[in-house]
């Protein structure tokens, strides 16, 4: 059977056998009772990682993103947040269904909201208007490319928010990517948000899993309602360990990735038709933007496809190609190759 180029995002990747192995091997209790050994292995080694009081594993961003928004706000109240960013665009409208959350999206570049955008926007709770208690930000931001956010725009943004008692969480789930490619410390992000969540089943290799973390009491209500969302597991040890396994050994060579990820966005951008902002492929996520042509996005999904690689089209001229531990040089040179022969065989060419 040929071997697919699976390019649709990093959550594809498969655990390793040294993963697997430790997944086998875990320890295991029961998390709801608050025994399970690797699990609070896991917990303890987040909260020290980005210099929070406590850590709560969860099954996914999403869930992660939803708690955090649940413990920070009251319902009808206001939270802003970027309008391209994955809470408002790919979470099912869960602020709204669980939190009863009044989302205020705002434009940003490349997904990420200035400090004065964000000033400009906060409004004070009045008998007719929603007081904003919340501000979500995402880095790296998904929709926006991989780009990173500005430390400075952060931490300016907590400095006004702070002023005002509005609470910031942290969309970090590629906050890893982040730190690899920008040379910034974990701890350093963390600090200019009351909440971060991080993924473990990204670029880190995980089959499973994200991590919460913030203070204390707020873990502590974090907890409850990861109860009443379902996600309170049992013998979740195993799933812990492939997240311990994934901190040990994944995080340096997450810039192995992000070289790749440029070595594509620079095949790409040779051939005509496909436009790519190499100054954005900044981590591990490509956008291809696709001029009118022999062929549209979702023309081009399919007949890669047809060629067994496989990608996204998130829009008639757009494509994302995402990078990841499961895709090797050979793979970007044979995706570039095969984007070039399809170019050729409609008339085109490569531009030098």
């Amino acid at each position: 059977m040929k071997r697919l180029i699976d390019l649709r995002s990093d959550t594809v990747t498969r655990p390793s056998p040294d993963m697997r192995k430790a997944i086998a091997e875990a320890k295991v209790g029961d998390d709801v009772l608050g025994d399970d050994p690797t699990i609070h292995r896991l917990q303890d080694r987040m909260a020290e990682l980005t210099g929070k009081e406590a850590a709560l594993f969860v099954p996914s961003g999403t869930m992660g993103n939803e708690i955090a928004i649940r413990v920070h706000i009251r319902p009808g109240d206001c939270v802003i947040l970027d309008d391209r960013s994955h809470i408002y665009r790919f979470e099912a409208g869960s602020a709204g269904i669980l939190s009863g959350a009044f989302m205020q999206p705002l434009p940003g570049d490349g997904g990420r909201l200035g400090p004065r955008t964000v000033a400009d926007a906060i409004q004070t709770e009045t008998l007719h208007t929603p007081g904003t208690r919340l501000v979500c930000l995402e880095n790296t931001h998904n929709w926006g490319g991989g780009c990173i956010y500005p430390l400075e725009w952060m931490r300016e943004i907590r400095e006004i928010t702070a002023e005002r008692g509005i609470r910031v969480h942290l969309d970090g789930a590629r906050l890893w990517n982040a730190s690899v490619a920008a040379g910034i410390d974990i701890p350093t992000y963390s600090e200019t948000a009351d909440s971060v969540m991080m993924c473990l089943s990204k670029g880190l290799g995980a089959p499973v899993g994200s991590v919460l973390v913030g203070p204390r009491d707020f873990i502590d209500q974090a907890r409850r309602f990861r109860k009443i969302l379902g996600g309170a597991m049992r013998q979740a040890g195993i799933l812990a360990a492939a997240g311990l396994y994934a901190l040990d050994h994944n995080i340096d060579r997450l810039r192995e990735d992000h070289e790749k990820a440029q070595a594509l966005a620079d095949g790409l951008a040779r051939l005509p038709g496909l436009g790519v902002d190499r100054d954005l492929t900044q981590t591990n996520i490509v956008v291809v933007e696709v001029s009118p042509g022999p062929f549209s996005a979702p023309d081009l999904q399919r007949r890669m496809a047809e060629r067994g690689i496989l990608f996204l089209a998130t829009g008639p001229d757009r494509l994302r190609l995402v990078t990841h531990l499961d895709v090797s040089d050979d793979d970007i040179e044979t995706t570039v190759g095969a984007f070039r022969d399809l170019w050729r065989s409609a008339g085109g060419g490569e531009t030098l």
